[in-house]
């Protein structure tokens, strides 16, 4: 048997947040946290709300915080955890209910970096062509699953949540910025050229550490900073 410390609120019961302790024989569980997670949920307390979707650290979904580390449940392993299991929502974000945090700013702000290609010339007859250089610029920050698991382990976007993009709104930018097939880099910098959107990043590296996919944000902030020098020189 194994302990699960979850932690629960409800905001129409208007009780304060709790921890609540449920046990598993880990015996008839399968290896990951969201499998217990779906576990509990299905025969102890259906109560219980979470995010889930795909199981394989795609969509995104399952991100919480699970023994101080903020991850994706599905593929978080629980022999990667000694002794209890303590799951929280992500931290420093409004909860919604139980494990569900309120990510309306986190998307909005991926918004406002314009997540698409944008061009100015004519459409080509077949196809936006591109070299194998090129596209391989592109390997380490098309992978992010939106996860949030990196923003909300940064310390900068705790603070200042309302004007800081946060990494992962960032390595979005970085990855259409670096895209070649792209015909709107001055305008995507010009946007970024801001004291808090993107220079409020101290290099904590708490989102590379954190992030489930071994994606890393801070470099893709380095290299916007970067690329911001070099234009004005």
């Amino acid at each position: 048997m194994r302990a699960f410390k979850i932690y629960r609120w409800n905001p129409d019961d208007g009780d304060n947040p709790r921890v609540d302790t449920y046990y598993l024989n880990m015996d008839e569980c399968g290896p990951m946290v969201l499998d217990a997670l779906i576990k509990i949920k299905n025969e102890i307390d259906p109560t219980l709300t979470f995010r889930r979707s795909c199981r394989e650290g795609i969509c995104g979904s399952c991100a919480m915080n699970i023994d101080g580390i903020n991850t994706l449940a599905c593929i978080y392993g629980l022999d990667e955890i000694s002794g209890d299991v303590r799951i929280y929502p992500l931290p420093h974000m409004p909860v919604v209910k139980d494990l569900i945090p309120d990510l309306t700013l986190f998307y909005a702000q991926h918004a406002s970096i314009m997540p698409w290609l944008e061009t100015k010339t004519n459409r080509p007859a077949k196809e936006w062509k591109q070299s194998i250089e090129d596209r391989k610029k592109l390997d380490g920050y098309y992978e992010c699953v939106m996860c949030a698991s990196c923003s909300t382990a940064c310390p900068s976007y705790w603070w200042n949540s309302d004007k800081y993009l946060g990494p992962a709104a960032l390595l979005h930018a970085y990855r259409w910025i670096v895209d070649s097939r792209d015909e709107a880099t001055g305008e995507r910098l010009d946007q970024l050229e801001d004291p808090f959107k993107l220079y409020r990043c101290h290099t904590i590296m708490n989102c590379t550490k954190t992030c489930p996919k071994g994606l890393n944000p801070a470099k893709a902030i380095a290299e916007i900073k970067k690329m911001m020098l070099e234009r004005a020189a």
